[in-house]
């Protein structure tokens, strides 16, 4: 008897996750950390998956077949923007043939809509390197900026999933909490980083050394997206006789060999900074990111402390 109950509720209950309210919502994340934050706010009701990870340069990534099947099926993307993804994601685009996904599409979210850019250049010129025309688009070094589009990805869950809008909207409230305890914690704890000179591999940082009051002294790429040469890093260290700095940082996915040649001969700390989710052991989540980039340079300050 209870048998026979059993089996046509199972399958009543299987029919009714079978419908799209029941549907996880497909996300595909450019970049690692923009995939926590989904995480954050779309719960059980998301699944997600990286493009890419805190080893890769989210510049240069290949449009793999493994990729295109996750944009053909993705319900909405959550990229950067500021042209960080121009050499991979627009061929994503264009070859996953979604319409859900093309930029204009609510299945399109660009965090960096959200945040005030900064160094937006005056002109464009590929002899000046690497250089961004919306903008520096490393905005996820300052968790204010991660608030901001938290509030802003919250909405677009909720536009292109209504039927759990009221779940993305309260789960925003409750990380938003958390999120402001947090800053106000890191910012009491990173008080005395205010005016640390660093010297940076990649300009990767300036959204970093803005919210904490860092100065950027010099980077190891002579051109943004160029690598160290010898006669470059010499310079640099030149420069660090006559204007010490404390450290040079350097995020996951770049090569550490110019970071430790520098910190070797100015007697600095070299410090490999997580920069996203998952750029180091401590940095499982954006809460970790952060306790673990603020304890590092502080680290970083004492190693040094006494030197100016």
């Amino acid at each position: 008897m209870l048998q026979r109950l059993i089996k046509p509720l199972l399958a009543l209950a299987l029919g009714a996750c079978a419908l799209p309210s029941c549907a996880a919502l497909n996300i595909l994340a450019c970049e690692p950390e923009w995939g926590a934050l989904a995480q954050e706010l779309g719960g059980d009701k998301v699944s997600i998956y990286n493009a890419t990870n805190a080893f890769q340069d989210p510049h240069h990534v290949q449009a793999k077949p493994s990729l295109l099947v996750k944009a053909r099926n993705a319900d909405l993307v959550v990229c950067t923007g500021s042209q960080l993804e121009i050499g991979w994601l627009p061929i994503l685009q264009q070859q996953a043939g979604n319409p859900k996904i093309q930029t204009g599409q609510p299945g399109y979210f660009e965090a960096a809509q959200f945040v005030r850019m900064l160094e937006v250049p005056s002109s464009v010129d590929r002899s000046l390197g690497d250089v961004h025309p919306g903008g520096n688009p490393h905005i996820q070094t300052d968790p204010r900026n991660i608030g901001l589009v938290a509030a802003g990805l919250a909405q677009r869950l909720a536009a292109v999933d209504p039927a759990n809008g009221a779940y993305y909207q309260g789960n925003y409230k409750a990380f938003a909490g958390r999120w402001q305890a947090a800053i106000a914690n890191w910012e009491k704890m990173a008080a005395p980083l205010k005016g640390m000179n660093i010297v940076v591999h990649h300009k990767a940082f300036v959204y970093l050394e803005n919210w904490l009051g860092l100065k950027e002294i010099a980077a190891l790429e002579p051109k943004p997206g160029v690598e160290p040469t010898g006669a470059h890093l010499s310079e640099v260290l030149a420069l660090l006789q006559r204007q010490p700095a404390k450290a040079v940082i350097r995020a996951a996915y770049t090569d550490g060999r110019g970071s430790e040649w520098l910190a070797e001969r100015a007697k600095i700390p070299a410090v490999l900074l997580p920069f996203t989710v998952g750029g180091s052991e401590q940095a499982k989540d954006l809460f970790g990111l952060f306790d673990d980039t603020v304890q590092k340079l502080l680290s970083a300050q004492q190693t040094t402390a006494g030197k100016n």
